[in-house]
């Protein structure tokens, strides 16, 4: 049987663009771990999957506990189970072992996986400390993420309808994704706004919100007015980032990994930070949705003023 390598990992299962955090911070690993996994093992993408589930459920147990070294281990775990995550893609990708069925299960228990995990964390501080406020921090927590994904559909949905609407008389229509092309761009929750399987099988729902393009950018003119930003997306583009920086895996990862994980601050006397973080978090969240949900309003615009003939 013919050995893969780190190379063919990297050429056939990364993004071409894909979140900071999973670029530098997830990559270097779970590329590795899927050369291992496909060369030394007879796994499935779905026994990956399931395997990051127990990690995220080990995960919330620790983070219900509140105290600093359990929140340690738990943002540990909960970094160790998305890497998982992003393994069980990868390796559906390089050796054709992804199923449908293998869609539907992946998107479910990443959802479950946060929605626990956060929960844990929150009430755990809850009875940690008695302060209310972290209580009040769920809702908004969870209305955000349910936010992404629907406005991430959203935007991809009007997307297509302003290409269908501007295209000029004769021009052929894009060419329908193949779902193996959305293979070779997908990560199991760094999809971008256009719905990418993480397996083989249909589209599923988008998992890393924000309305970006298959690239990661915004949807917004060819180029940006503000040379600076240009400059900014080529450097960004050079290591694979997308311009998008805080997105869903971000959030998710603030939430789960950076905040409990600041527990250790408090061995040198500072303050709880929790819900500090959290509330950072939901902020950077809601700055970015917003600023493409701008991005596609000016588009639609400036699209919308050009002569038909001049359009693209």
């Amino acid at each position: 049987m013919a050995k893969h390598t780190l190379a063919e990992v990297r050429e056939r299962t990364y993004k071409s663009r894909d979140s900071w955090w999973t670029v530098f911070l997830v990559d270097p690993l779970a590329g590795r771990l899927v050369v291992w996994a496909a060369n030394h093992t007879a796994l499935t993408p779905n026994q990956v999957t399931f395997g990051a589930a127990v990690l995220g459920a080990g995960s919330a147990a620790c983070l219900v506990l509140g105290s600093w070294p359990w929140l340690f281990a738990g943002a540990l775990l909960f970094h160790l189970s998305f890497v998982l995550d992003c393994v069980d893609g990868k390796l559906a990708r390089l050796t054709g072992t992804g199923t449908v069925f293998g869609v539907w299960v992946d998107f479910i228990l990443d959802r479950v996986r946060f929605f626990a995990c956060m929960s844990a964390l929150l009430a755990g501080q809850w009875l940690a400390t008695g302060d209310v406020l972290y209580l009040l921090l769920a809702p908004p927590v969870v209305f955000l993420d349910l936010m992404r994904y629907l406005n991430a559909a959203q935007v991809d949905t009007t997307r297509r309808v302003l290409h269908r609407r501007c295209r000029s008389p004769g021009e052929s229509p894009a060419r329908p994704q193949h779902p193996n092309d959305a293979l070779g761009a997908a990560t199991q929750t760094g999809a971008d706004a256009i719905p990418e399987p993480s397996r083989d099988g249909p589209s599923a729902p988008p998992t890393d919100g924000g309305g970006t393009g298959a690239d990661g950018s915004v949807p917004g003119p060819e180029s940006s007015p503000l040379p600076t930003e240009d400059r900014l997306r080529a450097a960004l583009a050079r290591h694979r980032v997308r311009p998008h920086l805080f997105s869903g895996i971000e959030f998710e990862m603030t939430v789960c990994v950076l905040a409990p994980a600041s527990a250790l601050l408090w061995l040198f006397g500072l303050p709880n930070t929790i819900a500090v973080i959290v509330a950072a978090a939901c902020a950077c969240l809601l700055l970015f949705e917003f600023v493409v949900v701008y991005r596609l309003w000016a588009h639609i615009r400036a699209r919308s003023a050009e002569p038909r003939e001049s359009r693209p």
